[in-house]
This record gives structure tokens, sequence and C-alpha cells, in this order.
């Protein structure tokens, strides 16, 4: 009972944040988190709709959204205690205070997970089989190295020379997973029926387009906190577009192969 009571107090303390910079990023993390949610259980009931060649891939966007959900609900909890921390029991601000501590582990351990669940919807729309283990192989590695090399860039201190090169190369390995599903993927889209290629193409874009959200979020650390909580509504907006978005997409080609069956 005690700690519930304290869950209230800390929840009405940031609630006196409004509109502000910090409230609104933290009206994203709930937002987001239900948003994830949703898509999970939706792409579960939609699981037998489709062929069943093309469930798992149905399944993996669940999966996807439903791991992003939790860690949601974890990172929502840390940024609300953030934001409460700005504010006494009056609700009045505390003069200088800033947020010190936001949810960066988390998100990363999330995206470790997530990420490589979401390029393996690839090969798993083209559905090759053991044909596509090399191109599965690449698309996962390269995501590794994307993250765990991000990850290393922002664990270092903002601006410095470690801080660029570790971004640098994280951009890279981003880069590099783009040009193997632009030709890789194009290759192996040939044989594939036309709402499958339909839902691939667009698939891309959200790789090519939508990741940009992230390296563009990762320079607002340079701008103090303010930045870093401008840095956290880019990515929680990034991460229901590509996630549950993506996740539809993926649904909606091999719904519409159903639907011609």
């Amino acid at each position: 009972m005690l700690s519930i009571l304290a869950d209230m107090s800390t929840t009405m303390r940031a609630l006196n944040a409004g509109l502000t910079m910090e409230g609104v990023t933290m009206y994203l993390f709930w937002l987001s988190t239900v948003a994830m949610g949703a898509g999970a259980l939706y792409f579960w009931l939609q699981r037998k709709t489709v062929p069943m060649q093309y469930q798992t891939a149905v399944t993996v966007a669940g999966i996807i959204c439903a791991v992003a959900a939790f860690h949601y609900w974890r990172m929502a909890g840390i940024y609300l205690e953030g934001v409460a921390s700005l504010f006494n029991a009056d609700g009045t601000r505390v003069v200088g205070a800033t947020i010190k501590q936001f949810p960066t582990a988390y998100r990363y351990i999330d995206w470790l997970i997530t990420v490589p669940l979401l390029v393996m919807e690839f090969p798993l729309l083209l559905n090759l089989g053991k044909k596509g283990s090399e191109l599965f192989k690449g698309l996962v590695f390269w995501s590794f190295v994307m993250l765990i090399t991000a990850w290393v860039a922002e664990e270092s201190p903002t601006g410095s020379q470690q801080w660029w090169t570790w971004y640098v190369v994280s951009c890279g390995a981003w880069l590099y997973i783009v040009y193997m599903l632009f030709t890789k993927v194009t290759e192996a889209m040939a044989a594939a029926p036309s709402s499958i290629q339909a839902s691939l193409k667009t698939m891309r874009l959200f790789v090519l387009i939508g990741w940009v959200i992230y390296p563009i979020g990762f320079l607002m650390a340079l701008g103090g906190t303010n930045g870093e909580s401008w840095r956290e509504v880019c990515y929680n907006v990034a991460d229901v577009i590509n996630k549950v978005f993506f996740g539809l997409v993926c649904y909606q080609g091999v719904k519409a192969l159903g639907e011609k069956a």
C-alpha cells in the first residue's frame, strides 16, 4: 500500500510538468508503451488470418512490439521519476533542477533484441528457407555492429573524439544494412508475389528513411539536458513508426496474398 501511495505521489509531482519539454516527453513514453502493447496484441490476434508460411513473420512483428512495450513501460517509469525530481511536494519547480538520468541502457537493451528481429522480417517474407541463411546472418550481424557501436558512443563523453568515432562507425553499419536491402533483397524479391514485393519495398524505406531519425536524435545530446529530452522524443516517435507501422506493412503484404489465394 505504501509503495502504491509513493508511486501516486511521484506521478502527481511529475504531472506538474504539464506541456513543458519534460512533460511532453513523459506523455510520449506513455503513449509509446500503449501503442507497442496494442501492436503486439493485434499482430498475435491476426496471425491465423495469413497463409501458414508467413505466420512466423506476423508472430515476430508481435514479439517486436511486445518486447518494446515492456521496455517502454520500464523507461517511462525511469523518466517519470526524473520529471518528479524537478518539483517540490507543493508542485513548485526546484530552481535549477534538471533531469540527471535518462533510460539509455533500457533503450539499447530493447534495440539489441528488437532491431535484429526487424531485419529478420526481410528473409522471413522472402520465404527463402536455407537459401536465405546468408542474407539473414548478414543483416543480423550488421544490426548488432550498428547497435553496439552506437551504445559505446552513447556511453562516451558527449562530443569527444571517441563519441564521434563510434557514432560514425554505427552510421556506416546502418548504411551497409541499407546497401544489403537494396541489392541482395532486391535480387531475391524478383520471384516473390506482387503483394510481398510491395511490402518489402515499403519496409526498405522504413530502414532507409525512418531510421534516419536515430542518428539525428543522437546528435541532439550536444544540446545539453534539453537536447537529451528532444532526443528521447525523436527516439519514441521513431520506435512507434519503425515497429508498429513496419509490422503493419509486413502484415498487409501477407494478408493481401491470402485474400488472393
